[in-house]
């Protein structure tokens, strides 16, 4: 008797090892899976579902001790629905500490300096991952579901890179960008230089979309915002091209010609002093700070050199002849 109680021992002892060593393997070596899978949870599925499909898409190599790990530590009911990215050499025990946890899939998308609302929109309606509810909606009805009604759309967001996740509408986004933009403005507003013809935050964000579209030179944006306040600050108009531009809209096809300059549109500072009446892009931080701290001096023009740089001229004469100079090299 007590050798079979021996030897009953040792099976018991090498079985209970064995399944200690089976368990270790199955939850603390990598799944199968050798490119990153995406695994989307459902809301409302059940554990044992979500186990049972783990095991269909051969990621999960034993699925009850998966199951096991679950129960025993309680992790089974703190599973959060969403979408999953499951890299290469990921242990069962680190999937399923992510879905306890939520660690959902990120998306991203980027809102890039001088982009108008269209294209904003256009972005955002590409994005498969968001759920459109904007689509077809007007500028003016956008804004009004933003809890803005009549405050022009143009402008008015933070061009940045946004994380979301899957199923994340795309009006949440833009009410980030929206205040992201409007906390933007109003720090900048508040550290601005003294005296500027610029009475409210929302004319800063007009000239700045302008400065954006003149030029994506670091160095150079104070110099053309010192130029527009210059400008504004003698009644001159600000005669500046993309404003034109902005103002022909579908009339536009690249080619801004002679013309154009007499478009009778709201925008055209050719023909009107003053700033337009709206933002015509999305400003970055840096052109906002540039309108608020302009350069000193005493530049009245500038004319593009055609590799990204600028002339500044003082008089009238001598912009015409910087003028002149680039023409020529251009036909040279």
């Amino acid at each position: 008797m007590s050798r079979l109680i021996g030897v009953t021992l040792i099976l018991v002892s090498f079985l209970s090892g064995w399944l200690w060593m089976d368990f270790k393997n199955a939850v603390d070596t990598p799944l199968q899976n050798k490119e990153t899978v995406i695994f989307e949870i459902d809301k409302g599925e059940s554990f044992n579902q979500i186990i049972a499909r783990l095991a269909a898409q051969h990621i999960v190599r034993k699925p009850f001790w998966l199951k096991w790990l679950a129960y025993t530590e309680g992790a089974h009911t703190k599973v959060k629905f969403g979408e999953y990215e499951i890299l290469p050499r990921t242990t069962a025990r680190a999937l399923l500490a992510k879905f306890a946890a939520g660690n959902v899939r990120q998306h991203a998308v980027t809102l890039l300096e001088g982009w108008t609302f269209k294209q904003v929109m256009t972005e955002l309606n590409r994005q498969p991952a968001l759920n459109h509810r904007l689509i077809d909606k007007s500028p003016n009805e956008i804004m009004s579901l933003l809890g803005v009604a009549g405050e022009p759309a143009e402008g008015r967001f933070y061009p940045d890179t946004y994380r979301f996740t899957k199923g994340a509408a795309d009006i949440d986004l833009l009410k980030r960008a929206y205040g992201k933009m409007r906390l933007a403005l109003a720090r900048e507003w508040q550290n601005r230089r003294e005296n500027l013809p610029l009475k409210t935050p929302d004319e800063a964000l007009i000239l700045a979309s302008i400065v954006e579209k003149e030029t994506a030179r670091a160095d150079e944006r104070a110099l053309i915002a010192g130029v527009f306040v210059r400008r504004l600050v003698k009644g001159m108009r600000l005669q500046t091209d993309p404003t034109v531009i902005y103002g022909l809209q579908e009339q536009f096809h690249g080619d801004l010609k002679t013309e154009h300059l007499g478009a009778s549109t709201p925008y055209n500072t050719y023909l009107y002093a003053g700033l337009p009446p709206t933002p015509i892009a999305l400003p970055g931080i840096e052109s906002i700070r540039a309108v608020l701290h302009p350069e000193d001096g005493d530049s009245l023009y500038f004319v593009a050199t055609g590799d990204g740089r600028h002339i500044f001229s003082t008089t009238l004469d001598e912009h015409n002849r910087a003028v002149e100079a680039f023409q020529k090299r251009l036909h040279d």
